[in-house]
């Protein structure tokens, strides 16, 4: 699409820029996240000239936005093009508090409808085999450091959490009497969560050659099993999960998808959907919903109930 605005004659300071302002307001992980959308926002609307910090966010009005939210609409998933409108909203709602935009100006301009479209859900539930497979091929690896680690890490995915929240734990954050995890989770909201019997083992097991030293809970190891000391990151949990699935032979899964195999495990073991929202950190149940992944089988037993 040919540029809609002009790029600023000079870079905003923090503090006035309502793309910083809105970013600023988000937890780690989302401001990565929400940062690649308004970039591409910003691309798009300046035909490459300006990224999210360049861009005049303040000079956008009804006109620009309805054409933006055509352009994303063509070019992106349903679920990604919303994403990105659900940024560029919040940042056009910053720069009308920054005094930047009218009242009108930004009632108009934000006044964009999400893109609907049915599609099936993203992602995918481990069977309980595929579960048993990843956590053999920790069992059996060679580098025994890296086994335990990887064994304790996947033991505390299976617990629910967001890989950006498993990098994010300290050995202070873990209870051994109870399971318990200190997770620090979106948007700064700490929850509890608990770990299974077996995964309490796992963890116990690591730290037995990790150490109870202060730190992250999680560490990298070396080829030749040395515990370094910094932290795990998020993208060394997409990696290690990989790696697992290739020597399993399982077909190929996420962090995300183990976290949706928790929420429907539960869910057909009878839980109630508000518990395990709240042990999932979801804002609301609907939410919760988009994560059940029992399938035609549980729908079946359902109509056997009756």
């Amino acid at each position: 699409m040919s540029s809609l605005i002009p790029q600023l004659s000079s870079p905003q300071t923090l503090t006035a820029n309502p793309a910083a302002v809105y970013l600023a307001s988000l937890g780690f992980s989302s401001r990565r996240t929400m940062r690649g959308s308004l970039d591409a926002i910003a691309k798009l609307a300046s035909n490459g000239h300006c990224n999210a910090t360049e861009f005049q966010w303040s000079a956008l009005r009804y006109q620009h936005t309805t054409a933006l939210r055509t352009a994303l609409m063509e070019r992106y998933a349903p679920a990604t093009a919303n994403k990105s409108l659900a940024a560029l909203r919040r940042v056009l709602k910053e720069a009308w508090r920054l005094g930047q935009l009218s009242a009108e100006d930004y009632q108009r301009a934000a006044d964009i409808s999400n893109i609907t479209a049915t599609t099936l859900p993203a992602g995918r539930a481990l069977s309980k085999e595929e579960i048993n497979a990843l956590l053999q091929a920790c069992v059996s690896a060679a580098n025994v450091n890296q086994g335990l680690r990887d064994l304790a890490m996947l033991g505390i995915l299976r617990a629910g959490l967001r890989r950006s929240e498993v990098v994010s734990l300290d050995v202070a954050d873990y209870t051994p009497a109870t399971g318990g995890l200190l997770v620090h989770g979106k948007g700064r909201k700490d929850r509890e969560c608990y770990l299974p019997q077996w995964a309490i083992a796992a963890v116990e097991s690591w730290l037995s050659v990790r150490g109870s030293a202060p730190g992250a809970l999680l560490k990298p190891v070396s080829k030749s099993g040395r515990i370094l000391t910094r932290r795990l990151t998020d993208q060394a949990v997409l990696d290690v999960l990989d790696c697992l699935v290739a020597r399993s032979g399982i077909a190929r899964c996420t962090p995300h998808d183990l976290r949706r195999s928790f929420a429907s495990d539960l869910l057909d073991a009878g839980v109630d959907i508000s518990t395990v929202s709240k042990l999932m950190g979801h804002a609301s149940a609907s939410v919760t919903q988009k994560y059940d992944r029992r399938g035609e089988e549980a729908k079946r037993r359902a109509v056997q109930m009756l």
